[in-house]
């Protein structure tokens, strides 16, 4: 197969290039630093690209994960669900340098799933009542107070993933799974950093967790940390 027709790249460089420019919206899969996308996010730091929106359910810490790119002020907005572990996060937004749209886990994941699938709105209870609801269209449906929430769509979505084949099929591994499936299907481009790459039909179709149609770019990771947000451990008996 030519290159030009392949979906495999060399890195998370390559797999970028001619992607990037300022002020794009960027979705980032992870929960805490669990499944996230290492290898992408270090490629657009160094890239210099900014003005960033970008989209993912908390910011990394201080020196690993998103927040490498706080220390370089490449964000511009973060649309997120969980922001407590990060400083510099704290710091750049009382200071108004970041501005931040916080949401639910849950509608976050439903606005990227939406997005995904085409829908532009739904109608949700959560956050009825409360600083969520606040400038959003409120309706009645069967007596109950909803609001509506918009979908999330990206130009470039990044997601971590265990397995790849070369088709862009995707397995992720146990809770490492957490936003990145659905972050896939909500972009213009998804580009899947793996452990592994193995032949098309090597994975059992069964198994497939994101078919290739939603995968445009893939490559193998490199020099991962996977580090754990918070280790706790105990004496042995």
């Amino acid at each position: 197969m030519e290159k030009a027709l392949s979906k495999i790249f060399d890195s998370a460089k390559d797999a970028l290039n001619g992607l990037l420019k300022d002020d794009m919206t960027i979705m980032a899969g992870g929960f805490g630093l669990c499944g996230i996308p290492e290898n992408c996010i270090e490629a657009i730091r160094d890239s210099g690209v900014k003005g960033l929106t970008v989209i993912s359910n908390n910011c990394g810490v201080d020196d690993f994960g998103l927040g490498i790119m706080l220390q370089t002020r490449q964000i511009k907005k973060m649309i997120s669900s969980y922001v407590g572990e990060n400083k510099i996060f704290e710091k750049q937004y009382l200071d108004g340098d970041l501005e931040l749209e916080l949401n639910p886990q849950g509608t976050l994941a439903e606005r990227i799933r939406a997005g995904g699938a085409g829908i532009p709105a739904f109608y949700t209870k959560t956050g009825v009542g409360t600083v969520v609801a606040d400038g959003k269209e409120e309706r009645i449906f069967g007596g109950e107070e909803y609001i509506m929430e918009h979908s999330l769509f990206a130009d470039v979505a990044v997601v971590k993933a265990q397995k790849a084949d070369t088709a862009g099929n995707l397995i992720f591994n146990k809770t490492a799974r957490n936003f990145n499936p659905i972050m896939a299907t909500a972009a213009k481009v998804t580009i899947a950093e793996v452990e592994e790459i193995v032949a098309a039909g090597e994975i059992d179709p069964d198994s497939v967790h994101t078919p290739g149609i939603f995968v445009q770019k893939v490559f193998k990771a490199s020099n991962l940390e996977k580090r754990i947000e918070q280790r706790t451990v105990r004496s042995a008996a």
